[in-house]
This record gives structure tokens, sequence and C-alpha cells, in this order.
């Protein structure tokens, strides 16, 4: 009895999978591989109020993208539909802040496990249109020659060399990130000086941080100093052998004190009697 013929992923084979509310695009590692996985995708609609880096009109939003899977390989992907504007991988869907935050090379750094969701955002409201109208007749291929994808042990060595940190680049990031931070600082202080004193529309005067006698920042052993006082003002408020217990306690603490003194004694008097000795002239 002859075997069944196998179907490799060669053949071309159409995929024209319809999810309720978006496509399906299927893909697949690198030409040797015969499994494919699919990208399930739709139109990303959030109002711009909301999510203002990612127009309604021109953003996709994917799910189950792999661990393998990069910024790069969903750009080159979706570049058959249009100029691809940015892509952004998650670990959850959520609002984009890139503008917000101080876009670091050493910190703040996350590592997303697991399977991911991303954005792609277009140029054009036209390359979300030609996503859409996607029929691919054979799974692409995330891993080319041209553009490979590291995974095993070639992966973990990246990642190492990742973490080795070249002193000149920190220091120059630092240098950028204090100087626009006393830039913020100085904008601030100049916006102060200029509302001191100055009512509102309804004859309010704002109080800022610095008016007559601004206050001085405390340092380390200040800060120890008037936690001491405060213990101490706590000690002086606090009823001595007022209850029972309290009255037990300070017995019980007087008695193991006196023990601790004659068990000293007993020592010192050992010690003055060992180093005792006979000189007769």
């Amino acid at each position: 009895m002859a075997a069944p013929e196998c179907k490799h992923a060669s053949q071309e084979v159409r995929f024209n999978f319809r999810a309720p509310e978006g496509f399906v695009v299927p893909v697949k590692f690198s030409d040797k591989q015969l499994s494919y996985h699919y990208l399930y995708i739709k139109e990303h609609r959030v109002r711009e109020s909301v999510d203002s880096e990612r127009p309604q009109d021109r953003t996709l939003f994917v799910v189950n993208v792999p661990t393998y899977c990069t910024e790069t390989c969903l750009s080159k992907l979706f570049s058959c539909c249009g100029q691809v504007q940015s892509v952004e991988l998650q670990q959850k869907p959520g609002r984009g802040g890139k503008s917000e935050t101080h876009n670091s090379k050493f910190f703040n750094l996350k590592t997303l496990k697991g399977f991911r969701v991303a954005y792609v955002v277009f140029k054009s409201p036209s390359g979300v249109a030609a996503a859409k109208s996607l029929k691919p007749k054979k799974p692409f291929v995330l891993s080319t020659a041209e553009c490979p994808l590291k995974t095993g042990i070639q992966k973990w060595i990246a990642d190492y060399e990742a973490t080795i940190v070249d002193p000149e680049e920190l220091q120059a990031e630092v240098d950028s990130y204090m100087q626009e931070y006393d830039q913020k600082v100085a904008e601030e202080e100049a916006k102060a000086e200029e509302e001191e004193g100055v009512p509102d529309e309804e004859g309010w005067i704002k109080v800022t941080r610095k008016g007559r006698r601004p206050g001085i920042p405390r340092t380390e052993a200040a800060n120890i100093r008037a936690v001491e006082r405060e213990k101490k003002k706590r000690a002086q408020k606090e009823l001595l052998n007022f209850y029972a217990w309290q009255h037990r306690e300070s017995k019980r603490e007087y008695i193991a004190e006196l023990r601790k003194k004659f068990e000293e004694d007993k020592q010192r008097i050992a010690l003055m009697r060992a180093q005792r000795k006979f000189r007769p002239y």
C-alpha cells in the first residue's frame, strides 16, 4: 500500500483566512521550516485624543507576534503595502508614550518576553488599505540571507555584548540628559519668577517655593538629628509604668542589668587575681 504524498511548504497554497474584525497573515521563520505561524491583524481604531501617536487611518494592530520577530522584520513584511513610518512592539496593548519619555540606550530597558503585540504605522492611509487586501499565496519568510534573525547561542552572544557599556557613550548620554534637565529647571524657575506676585483672573496670587525665606535643603545628618528629636519627644509623652505589663518589663530589665554587672565584676576580680604576683623587692 503506497504512503500518502506530503505537501511541502514550497507548493503555492492560497491563504485567505479572515478574522471576525481583521485578517490573517501567515509567516515562517525560514525557508527550511515547514510549519507556519499566523499573525492576526486588524485596523487600529482608538480616538486620536487617547492615542495621538497612532492615527486611526494609518495604523495596524498585530497580535500573536513571536519572540524572534523584530521591528525590522515587521517593517520589511508590510513594506510591500506602503512606506512604513514606525513599528512598536509591546508586551500588551497600551498607549504609546515614546515622545514623553527619554529614549535611552542604557537606562529603563524593558525585556519583552513571550508573544507580543505590535503597532505598525504607515505614512499614508493607502498602506492600511493595501494590507487589508493582502491575499498571500505562500507564507512570508522572516529570516532571509539579507536580513537574518539571530537565535540560540548567537542571540545570547549578541545580548551579552549589548550589556557591555561603553564609558564614553554612557558619559555622553548622562551629560545630554543633565543638560536637558537643567534647561527644564531653568525654564520652570523663570516661569515661577514671572508668576510670583501676579494675581490671576480671579484675583488669587500663586504661592511659589521661593518666598522671603526660602527653605534650606536638609542633609543626611540633619535628617538623623530630626528623627532623634522626634523619638525623644515621643519618649517624654509616653507614660512609664502605667500598665502592669510595663511594670513587669521594667523589673525584668532591671534584674537582667544587675546580673550582667555582677558577671562583669566577677570576671574583673578573676583577672586581677590572675595578674597578682609576689614582688618582695
